[in-house]
């Protein structure tokens, strides 16, 4: 480290050029006025972005650096200086109050670390370089200079804010670190005491699990050190280990008491044995379950993995960071699935509160929810386009429950040759690190996740929150790539919740290893042994390679510029021993580590609901309904997130998020051709409704796959070749009631799964989603989320020329309802617009959802259908308002001709129209292909309700009477509307 007398802190300040906008002023301004922190004609602001420099430079030099690297020369201006003179001492608006916006220390800053690389590139050397933001706003009043960068400038759980010029005497970080072993004082300890140390630590361990490992010291007559006792934790958390799930259950409901050993292996695991021993030779599973994706065969020499990660937490706190983390994670998932896939789309699915909330309506300690929307797609953005990984398939979901718990879905699609769809590390194998550096990012990542949200939770986890770097994950998908082609190692896996504890401990569960600590490349000085063995900084991928194959990998990696070392080696010890500078500071027997958790053992119950009857459907104003329906946050167009996301780059997307006459209508799925020179395609879809969770879990995870299921097929992919995958958010399951929902959830998947021979894969739980706070009145409130699960589906196209979109495509066509409509509006998305309760939650007939998604497909093969869309949220009427938006054309429908099941008393007409239930499309075929399409669809139930217009409005009518009309140019309005956030992009 250079001595202080040796070195400036140079100040590059990079402002716009007179004449042009003021980006980053003109986007706080609009922030400000949406969350109704300022009136547009009282704040006036203008910003700069700047860099800081340390290192033995002139003036001259660093000019040199802000003129080739900093600025963008034709539109913006820049002044350099030493830090504490007051750049731009006359700002554009010539307001008094200056503020400083600057990562703390310790946090990842990716734009610094990437500008100090491209400095060395020009031939200077720097000690370290450091980002910031500065503002001048017309406020005099310190405190509400303050108060403004605390809600709006900064987030204090990564940022730090300066009133005034800077005053900082060094930039780069860390001391030096003082080795010494720590212990835990856990023998002796009594219950009150082994709680307290799994608080004050962050271990989010149980008592019953405190109990097991003061237990397993006590026979070995020592305490554990301080990376022993966070090893277990971490691999213990309810993040790697899902102990709820995979429990044991005592479970009770309507049809009496059953229990499960394992509740996760008994519905969920088994649904897909049992699926797969039915398939017997043609099983088209590779690996489910047992790796960081699941895998699926694609074609003879091909294979494709599929993994949906969540989160929530860290978006919570930090929404940029979290979700881009999130999403880079995901990406990891599929580099250390078998030897490495490659990456060839992403998904995303999120729920946030209604962003348009007052400031006055939030909780204390809650981030507004536009602001954590907008910082998640930024994130989500951000990541998947500078690594040119396209995000093609989605859903947005809101519901006020989801204010103190956003939850941020983060999937990813890859291609792998079948011959390295499995790995197995080898005794003698070098344990070999590669990617970013270690810090203290995230540390405590993967027990926090077990952890309840509180309104401090961003001041006290802070360590949770990663910062990714997208560049340095390209660089490493890269490199591991082409080792993989080499053969050059045997294994892989990804440094993701835990670290490196994670990734060598899990990695070498059937072998052993030894871990040396000191060998793990820092980002700066001072971190623990312990803080290296557990960080979640990002970017790391792990290697088991074979020592006679080390030189060829390290070789490789410098030539790409992708920093790798060796940390250890697998040894079949059966223990993992770690290592700091010669000393063992941990030892562990493996047998322990992942097999000595004590089996969590809760009860479940559910108390089904007793059926009530919908009432009060009140059908005088059906223009408004469909109108305020379409403009409902839920059904509301996405564009504005969509459009933000690079769906086409790899030239592999089919079937993209938008599509028809205007490429602005909601596509049912995605679809992409793996290989450029084959038109076999996959298609990715998802399914998901909160609401009918209220009413009954097991109807919700149900409709979710049927809805996941028909969005594939709605495209023209083969019901005998969906995989879907579970992603699990709940409340805390140590209440009965709240783990029965999720029981009654799994049961669901098992039966649906089975009934519709689609295998689950893979999936993610992300439990104890609640947020507390100290509500006015004194008394502690508690937010829980709706139990929410989401079913991501991965089908197969034999040719993607047989696709079609949902948008209406000619004048003329004829359209049918191909499925049965059921007095099924419990839940509906018209219920809850209109206030109602009550009614039936749509429920899933198996047998005849089965057939009709075979019957449809063979109408995509025969080439009869020309537009196809699924009925979800908003029933039969928003699917021909959504196809009409979407083709810029009209239709006409005669509701007399949809017959209505089951009818419990809601008015008919309502429940033809809005009722959602499951497996129903709306199909458009040409007329002179009637005959044969009515002959393909001769065993299910079909209508045909009507035919296209060429007067652009969509007209319903029912006994002769127009019951609905409407322009499609209203409908478009109304839908793009509510979240038309124009281009207001962060």
């Amino acid at each position: 480290m250079t001595d202080q007398s040796e070195f400036n802190i140079w100040q590059v300040d990079v402002y716009p050029r007179e004449g042009e906008i003021d980006r980053l002023a003109e986007r706080v301004i609009g922030d400000a006025i949406d969350l109704d922190l300022i009136s547009q004609d009282d704040f006036k602001i203008s910003s700069a972005r700047g860099f800081l420099i340390q290192g033995q430079l002139e003036q001259e030099t660093v000019d040199k650096i802000a003129r080739k690297l900093l600025v963008e020369n034709v539109v913006e201006g820049y002044q350099v200086g030493q830090v504490g003179e007051q750049h731009l001492s006359t700002p554009p608006n010539g307001k008094p109050t200056l503020i400083y916006v600057l990562p703390k220390p310790g946090v990842t800053d990716t734009e610094a670390e990437n500008t100090a690389n491209a400095i060395e590139y020009l031939g200077e050397s720097v000690d370290a370089v450091r980002t910031f933001r500065k503002y001048w706003v017309n406020i005099e009043d310190p405190a509400q200079a303050h108060e403004l960068a605390r809600r709006l400038l900064a987030n204090e759980s990564i940022e730090q804010v300066v009133l005034g010029p800077l005053n900082i005497s060094r930039l780069d970080m860390g001391r030096e670190y003082k080795f010494e072993i720590q212990h835990a004082d856990l023998r002796a300890a009594n219950d009150e005491q082994l709680m307290q140390i799994s608080r004050d630590w962050v271990l989010s361990l149980t008592l019953p699990e405190m109990h097991t490992i003061q237990k397993h010291y006590q026979d070995l007559g020592r305490d554990p050190t301080d990376i022993e006792l966070e090893t277990i934790a971490q691999t213990w958390s309810e993040h790697c280990s899902h102990k709820t799930l995979a429990g044991r259950i005592e479970y009770r409901d309507e049809r009496g008491v059953r229990t499960f050993d394992n509740m996760l292996q008994e519905t969920i695991f088994a649904a897909t044995q049992t699926i797969r021993k039915n398939l017997g030779d043609d099983d088209w599973c590779v690996s489910v379950f047992k790796d960081n994706a699941g895998i699926i065969k694609f074609d003879d020499s091909n294979n494709l993995t599929f993994k949906v990660e969540t989160h929530n937490r860290p978006s919570a706190i930090e929404p940029y960071g979290g979700a881009s983390t999130g999403i880079g994670g995901v990406i990891r998932d599929t580099l250390g699935t078998g030897l490495g896939a490659k990456p060839i789309c992403n998904t995303d699915v999120f729920c946030f509160a209604n962003p348009d909330l007052s400031s006055d309506q939030l909780p204390p300690g809650v981030m507004h929810p536009r602001r954590i929307m907008k910082g998640v797609v930024e994130g989500v953005r951000d990541y998947g386009n500078r690594m040119g990984i396209p995000t093609v398939n989605g859903a947005i979901y809101f519901d006020d429950r989801y204010i103190g718990n956003p939850l941020v879905f983060c999937g990813n699609v890859g291609l792998i040759p079948d011959q390295y769809s499995f790995k197995e590390p080898q005794d003698g194998d070098l344990i070999v690190a590669i990617g970013g550096k270690t810090g203290r990012d995230g540390i405590h990542g993967a027990t926090f996740s077990s952890a309840e949200l509180t309104e401090k939770s961003e001041q006290i986890s802070s360590g949770a929150v990663q910062i990714g770097d997208p560049v340095t994950e390209k660089t490493v998908l890269d490199v591991l790539l082409m080792a993989r082609d080499r053969n050059l190692y045997n294994a892989v896996t990804d440094c993701g919740a835990g670290g490196f504890s994670s990734a060598v401990g899990e990695m070498g569960e059937e072998l052993g290893a030894v871990v040396d600590l000191e060998k793990a490349p820092l980002k700066y000085d001072g971190l623990s042994y312990t803080e290296i063995w557990i960080s979640e900084a990002q970017e790391r991928m792990v290697f088991s390679v074979p020592e006679s194959k080390w030189s060829e990998f390290e070789q490789l990696c410098n030539d790409e510029g992708v920093d790798v070392t060796t940390i250890g080696k697998f040894e079949a010890t059966g223990k993992l021993c770690l290592r700091y500078q010669g000393t063992t500071v941990g030892e562990l027997e493996m047998s322990f580590l992942h097999d000595g958790r004590p089996a969590v053992v809760r009860k479940a119950s559910f108390e089904p609901p007793q059926p009530q009857q919908l009432a009060n459907c009140d059908d005088s104003n059906l223009n408004d309904d469909v109108l305020g329906l379409l403009s409902s946050l839920n059904i509301a167009s996405k564009h504005w997130v969509i459009r933000q996301y690079d769906h086409e780059v790899l030239a592999r997307s089919v079937v993209k998020p938008l599509v028809g006459a205007e490429n602005d209508g909601p596509g049912d799925a995605a679809v992409v051709r793996p290989l450029l020179d084959s038109y076999r395609g996959a298609a990715i879809s998802c399914g998901m409704n909160p609401y009918y969770g209220d009413i009954d879990p097991y109807h919700m995870a149900a409709s979710g796959i049927d809805e996941a299921v028909r969005n594939c097929v709605a495209v023209g992919a083969d019901p005998n070749r969906i995989a879907i995958l579970d992603n699990f958010c709940w409340g805390f399951t140590d209440r009965e009631e709240t783990l029965g929902s999720l029981v009654r959830a799994a049961l669901a998947c098992q039966d649906i799964a089975v009934a519709y021979k689609t295998p689950f894969i893979s999936g993610k739980d992300s439990l104890n989603n609640e947020f507390s706070y100290t509500a006015e009145n004194g008394e502690r409130e508690t937010i829980k989320i709706p139990s929410t699960l989401l079913i991501s589906a991965i089908g197969q196209i034999d040719d993607v020329r047989k696709c079609q979109t949902m948008d209406f495509k000619a004048a003329g066509n004829l359209l049918y309802l191909v499925g049965k409509t059921y007095d099924e509006m419990g839940g509906s998305h018209f219920a809850h617009r209109q206030g109602l309760t009550g009614g039936n939650v749509p429920e899933v007939r198996t047998d005849d959802a089965r057939q009709l998604f075979e019957t449809v497909h063979q109408a995509f093969a025969g080439r009869l259908i020309r537009a196809c869309h699924d009925l979800c949220e908003g029933g039969l009427a928003v699917a021909v308002a959504e196809m009409a938006i979407a083709g810029r054309i009209g239709c006409e429908i005669d509701l007399d001709r949809v017959a209505l099941e089951n009818n419990q008393g809601t008015n008919p007409r309502i429940a033809k129209l809005f009722s959602e239930s499951n497996s129903r499309f709306v199909v458009e075929i040409a007329p002179e292909h009637q005959d044969d399409f009515e002959s393909t669809l001769s065993g299910v139930a079909f209508t045909q309700i009507g035919n296209t217009t060429t007067d652009n409005r969509v007209a319903i009518c029912e006994g002769g009477e127009q019951v609905i009309q409407l322009s499609v140019e209203d409908l478009r309005v109304a839908w793009q509307s509510p979240l038309d956030w124009g281009n207001s992009l962060g």
